[in-house]
């Protein structure tokens, strides 16, 4: 099934477009993971931390939202056994019949795009189906020859991309909103082609756009440019967009865009609280909230 339906589906099942990053800054896990906090700690022992608490936080959220997206470089950071890590939290998340979109936003040419895809989206020899991504992030910066071993690798495992447009950290306009059309426009089109070829049944394309909910009135702009792109909106929360700024990013109801919280939801307890019970009602609150600015009249 296309990528595109597959994400739709899970969206109206849950009712919320809401996505939950895994995002384990070490220095912020609870109290509990003592392994992460002590410097004579190995790595597999940090490794397992993370692993125990992120299969914590799915079991928290799972019947909640509709998607989580794993951020490599908190894996990485833990050598091979982060990687194990990744690959344990990421079957999890399937167990759990959740979409799982990896945020690696790689971007290389030729054979090394190839490599890349393999690993996330095909597999490469020996690897396990549960252990691959639905969707992936991809930096476009190379150009097309970069993006199209991805756009291969999608065809072949029905698996989805998001390409970076327009992105919600502070100094992204002094490249993408350069120009005219600017990056960001040109990177736009480019999407829409791609995805244009790879429409599902549903009206969306397999191939989405990353767009910042830090930008509102470039989303709506991006949003009419892009009509059938799924979007993914980071900036939701901790970084300071709210339920209201991301609403021009959607088509119909919840459908068109995935919202993205990671700080906020995985670290909500405070003062030592129950860090499961703090992170569900956080991404309870988050459901509720783009419910009814979603539902509200513009």
């Amino acid at each position: 099934m296309n990528y595109a339906d597959r994400l739709d589906q899970a969206v109206l099942s849950k009712g919320n477009p809401c996505l939950v990053g895994l995002d384990p800054h070490l220095d912020l896990m609870p109290e509990e993971f003592t392994a992460v906090r002590d410097p004579e700690a190995t790595r597999q022992e940090c490794a397992s931390d993370v692993t125990r608490f992120l299969v914590g936080i799915l079991d928290a959220v799972a019947d909640i939202v509709p998607a989580v997206k794993p951020q490599l470089a908190f894996f990485e950071v833990l050598g091979p056994e982060g990687l194990a890590a990744y690959e344990s939290v990421v079957a999890a998340s399937h167990e759990r019949g959740l979409i799982v979109i990896g945020d690696a936003k790689r971007g290389d040419i030729g054979s090394t795009a190839a490599a890349y895809a393999q690993a996330f989206l095909t597999g490469g020899p020996g690897s396990d189906p549960a252990t691959l991504c639905d969707a992936l992030t991809i930096n476009p910066y190379l150009g097309s020859d970069s993006v199209q071993p991805f756009l291969e690798a999608c065809d072949a495992a029905g698996a989805g991309l998001y390409i970076l447009a327009r992105t919600s950290n502070p100094s992204s306009a002094e490249f993408q909103t350069q120009g005219s059309p600017t990056l960001t426009e040109r990177v736009a089109d480019a999407i829409g082609a791609w995805g244009a070829e790879r429409l599902g049944t549903c009206g969306f394309s397999s191939v989405g756009a990353v767009v910042g909910a830090t930008h509102p009135a470039e989303l709506v702009a991006l949003r009419e440019r892009m009509p059938h792109t799924p979007l993914l909106l980071p900036g939701f929360g901790a970084q300071g967009a709210t339920a209201a700024d991301v609403v021009g990013g959607f088509t119909e109801g919840c459908r068109g865009a995935l919202v993205n919280s990671s700080r906020g939801i995985l670290f909500a307890a405070r003062d030592g609280g129950n860090w499961k019970d703090a992170a569900r009602q956080a991404a309870q609150q988050m459901a509720e909230e783009l419910s009814q600015a979603l539902s509200s009249p513009a």
